[in-house]
């Protein structure tokens, strides 16, 4: 799924859809871009002929698209907690084809060890990580974390997420390397946040060979 595309297709639309998409990653559904989207909307309101909300500058814009993204970030979370809580057995049950592959005990498993060895600041780091972004929340749900513990931290997540990444893309937007090379610029964000997921499954399996 291409931002630029998306920025095309739905011009004013895009925040909103791009609100949509973030909800449904931090939710349920963990393999929509995320990160690139955040980064996209901060680059696309930077940029003269960009995003526009309500009459706003660009500083205005940001600002409501920052408070708006934030808010469908930690209700997608939410809705993981609820998940994991009530149905996560039902949810990562063996099941054939695509929708077993994305919600299968490995990735639930994967992000339980996550979960276990950072406790709570899971929900803080998760955020950067693609697949334990969505299915962490689903562990603090399924261990019995207490809402009010979990609303803090994933909160906390949200904010440095967010606004990081959007904040970035608002920064480097008018570099001309960037807004000429985007779909490069994208493909490097989404390399950099899966990084740590590759690292922590490197050093895994050399702590197992010792």
């Amino acid at each position: 799924m291409d931002p630029v595309w998306l920025f095309q297709t739905f011009g004013p639309a895009f925040l909103a859809v791009s609100a949509l998409i973030i909800f449904t990653e931090c939710a349920i559904f963990p393999i929509l871009p995320g990160d690139s989207l955040l980064f996209a909307v901060g680059m696309f309101i930077a940029q003269a002929a960009g995003i526009r909300l309500f009459g706003l500058n660009e500083i205005g814009t940001l600002l409501v698209a920052l408070a708006i993204l934030l808010v469908a970030a930690v209700l997608g979370n939410v809705v993981g907690y609820w998940v994991g809580l009530k149905i996560s057995p039902w949810l990562f049950k063996p099941r054939p084809g695509f929708v077993g592959k994305i919600f299968s005990q490995k990735h639930l498993d994967d992000s339980h060890a996550f979960f276990e060895r950072y406790g709570a600041k899971a929900l803080v780091l998760g955020r950067f990580v693609p697949l334990v972004r969505t299915f962490v929340t689903m562990v603090a749900g399924a261990s019995g974390m207490t809402f009010r513990h979990f609303i803090k931290w994933t909160a906390l997540g949200g904010v440095a997420w967010v606004i990081g990444v959007t904040l970035l893309g608002f920064f480097l937007g008018n570099v001309a390397f960037i807004r000429d090379n985007l779909e490069i610029a994208l493909i490097l964000i989404v390399v950099f946040s899966v990084l740590p997921m590759v690292y922590e499954i490197w050093n895994e399996r050399r702590k197992a060979r010792v």
